[in-house]
């Protein structure tokens, strides 16, 4: 079948092609179809209640199975990665942690400009489609199409894990129109073996092996969490006041990790001169000009300080 003279086949390299050259790590492509066990273990985790206040997961359930509920007409799923593992973590010697992925300027936009470049260039080879990109900001279930397009396997601690590159990505979609060529069947093999650092790792037991139980991660506590926090978990959080990286830090695929060459996911200078003093200070004025376009706006200067106070008292 051609399309604008193009084979399913030399349109899908085309895209590989330009996916890599936008600078994502890689790139899968599979048919939109219903992910049915994916599903089933999504709805046995939200019936455990291990999504704590994410009460947003619990809707368009049926959306999140199958795309074309999504996107009207979507026959393929374009999955991307994008690396942010940074070259140097922000100083630890009297400092606070906060996750690697929000050292910079948020994701979802540096992400988002990208994919609808892509969608441009489709869309100059082809006329004009029913598309439409997606980072972390509908309801899909993400991994499973990382991985049901060949982009990594799901770790005992849930990421993504790439075997090339391990964790530290950003995981992007395009839906789209158009019938193009397909990855083969996912490897279903899992690679984490007899390994259990993630594990015995996590700071507050949140892991088993493949799920996570969100009410006791200190990432959703520390960002998605509205309430007061647990005075006993004060111990167990560290320093950390924005997320946790804990479970890929110790993953031994993350030796394959190398540092991203994205500009916008480079930390202020502004960031990297705060130590606790400063931040034990930090006042609405300064939030605003640290975190304007950062991912830290999902916690807001209420939750921000919220955890400050928590470990700073």
């Amino acid at each position: 079948m051609l399309i604008a003279g193009l084979s399913k086949a030399s349109l899908t390299d085309s895209i590989k092609s330009k996916v890599l050259e936008l600078g994502f790590y890689g790139c899968g492509i599979s048919e939109a179809v219903f992910l049915e066990d994916d599903a089933l273990h999504m709805e046995q985790w939200l019936e455990e209640g291990c999504h704590g206040e994410m009460t947003y997961l619990e809707k368009n359930r049926e959306k999140r199975y199958h795309p074309a509920l999504l996107v009207k007409e979507t026959k393929s799923v374009i999955s991307v990665l994008y690396n942010y593992y940074p070259d140097t973590t922000l100083p630890s010697e009297d400092n606070y942690v906060i996750s690697k992925y929000a050292y910079g300027n948020d994701y979802h936009f540096v992400m988002k400009n990208k994919l609808n470049e892509l969608l441009a260039f489709v869309e100059e080879k082809t006329g004009e489609r029913k598309a439409r990109a997606f980072v972390d900001s509908a309801p899909m279930l993400d991994r499973a199409w990382a991985h049901k397009s060949g982009l990594g396997f799901i770790g005992k601690n849930t990421c993504l894990i790439n075997k090339k590159g391990g964790s530290f990505f950003f995981i992007g979609h395009l839906l789209l129109d158009l019938e193009l060529q397909y990855e083969g069947e996912a490897d279903p093999k899992n690679y984490c073996g007899s390994c259990t650092r993630c594990i015995d790792a996590c700071p507050t037991g949140a892991i088993e092996p493949f799920k996570v139980d969100a009410r006791k991660c200190i990432s959703y506590l520390t960002i998605e969490y509205r309430g007061e926090l647990d005075e006993s978990m004060k111990d167990r959080f560290g320093d950390r006041i924005y997320g946790c990286d804990t479970c890929q830090d110790v993953c031994p695929w993350n030796r394959f990790s190398s540092p991203h060459g994205e500009p916008d996911f480079l930390p202020s200078e502004l960031l990297k001169k705060l130590k606790k003093p400063d931040w034990d200070k930090l006042e609405k004025p300064l939030f605003n000009q640290l975190f304007k376009h950062s991912a830290i706006q999902r916690a807001g200067f209420k939750g921000l300080r919220r955890n400050i106070d928590l470990i700073s008292n």
